[in-house]
């Protein structure tokens, strides 16, 4: 089976990881500090967090934005859950605004005339999360200008997105945007096992995001409400988490980022002979928004089912039959069960249902071979020209 994504692992980055295993710290040790620094490097934020999952990331950032129970969040419905999910965490309502068809991002048309309306309602968002799908930026400066008009605050979701750059700036820069967040879990571009980030510009949000971290805690004195008792000392000032990452996943990011720029080139060849070799079947190739440079994380096709005579679901089970790990990326939130008891239902955002219905994700990964691709390639040829 060919895989949709798949990790990359050296013996460089074994090696890192033998390292930390054989040194005094498996945790809270120099490693993860590293990783951090190995991240401000490469998006030129200020404060990068490292902790053990992208969906940790999201949490402590709504909360570092104050968002609490009263408050809404929104997000695209074509998200895995967790985009969601960080603003249930916080006791806010969630809501969802539909799709650009064009990029499968959150569309800001749909943006302001959805703000237009919750303004009237007097129920505007706090919070919006704007997802980087595939590694493709959002039209981040449309939104941003929307956000300073209706006064939202803006978490970027680019787990799918490091390395990738928004009008000629890397994407993590927090340029438009208060905090954004990166997975690094294996199927993404840098993995660090499981593990994620948030950075900021903001030295008032990293110092929350921080205490959330870690239970609240702190040894930072200026955090402190009282005198150190001495130099064991630390103090609880909020109610906070365990989201720290590990050591051995610290070092492994250090060694995986060293390759970054490696990893996401090899993603854009391999993209660049899809385009070419699938130019004439039966699909709508990605579109890339203009003056941006995606990370690539995802390859999405999506079947121009009027013109096969074969579901969605056969072209899919076929492939998958025929060893090519094809994946659906992904089915919209709004209709997950969960959501659709708080009253959500099929037909509410049309874009992102009509998307669904005929999106495959291809492999694509770094050490994907020319072999390996020419046979999805084949195999996707015959599968679609047996049903015209």
């Amino acid at each position: 089976m060919i895989p949709y994504g798949k990790q990359e692992i050296i013996q460089a980055d074994i090696d890192a990881v033998v390292d930390v295993l054989h040194s005094d710290f498996l945790t809270q040790g120099p490693q993860v500090p590293a990783f951090e620094e190995a991240l401000k490097k490469v998006t030129g934020a200020q404060y990068a967090l490292a902790v053990n999952s992208a969906t940790s990331a999201l949490h402590i950032a709504c909360l570092a934005l104050e968002l609490s129970e009263g408050d809404i969040l929104w997000t695209t419905p074509i998200t895995f859950v967790a985009s969601a999910n960080c603003g249930l965490y916080c006791g806010a309502k969630v809501d969802f605004v539909d799709i650009d068809p064009a990029t499968y991002n959150l569309c800001p048309k749909a943006l302001e005339q959805k703000l237009i309306v919750a303004k009237a309602q007097l129920a505007l968002p706090k919070v919006l999360v704007a997802v980087h799908l595939c590694g493709q930026p959002c039209d981040m400066k449309a939104i941003h200008a929307l956000s300073t008009e209706y006064g939202f605050k803006i978490i970027e979701d680019a787990s799918h997105a490091i390395g990738g750059r928004y009008l000629d700036k890397p994407i993590g820069l927090c340029e438009y945007s208060d905090i954004t967040v990166f997975s690094f879990h294996p199927v993404k571009i840098v993995t660090t096992a499981e593990g994620g980030a948030a950075l900021t510009n903001d030295p008032q949000l990293a110092d929350k995001m921080s205490l959330y971290r870690s239970h609240g805690i702190t040894r930072d004195e200026r955090l402190m409400e009282n005198a150190p008792h001495g130099g064991w000392y630390y103090e609880q000032v909020d109610l906070g988490f365990n989201y720290r990452m590990t050591e051995l996943q610290g070092a492994l990011g250090v060694s995986q980022m060293q390759r970054l720029e490696q990893f996401v080139s090899a993603r854009h060849r391999l993209a660049s002979r899809y385009n070419e070799k699938l130019s004439n079947f039966p699909i709508t190739l990605p579109y890339q928004l203009p003056n941006t440079y995606s990370g690539l994380h995802l390859y999405v096709i999506r079947l121009q089912l009027s013109l096969i005579s074969k579901t969605h679901k056969e072209v899919f089970d076929e492939l998958r039959a025929a060893g090519i790990g094809v994946n659906v990326h992904y089915i919209p939130v709004h209709l997950q069960p969960y959501y659709a008891r708080m009253g959500f239902e099929a037909g509410d955002y049309p874009n992102a249902e009509s998307y669904y219905s005929s999106a495959i994700s291809l492999p694509m990964f770094h050490g994907m071979t020319d072999v390996q691709q020419d046979e999805v390639v084949s195999t996707l040829a015959r599968i679609l020209d047996s049903s015209l």
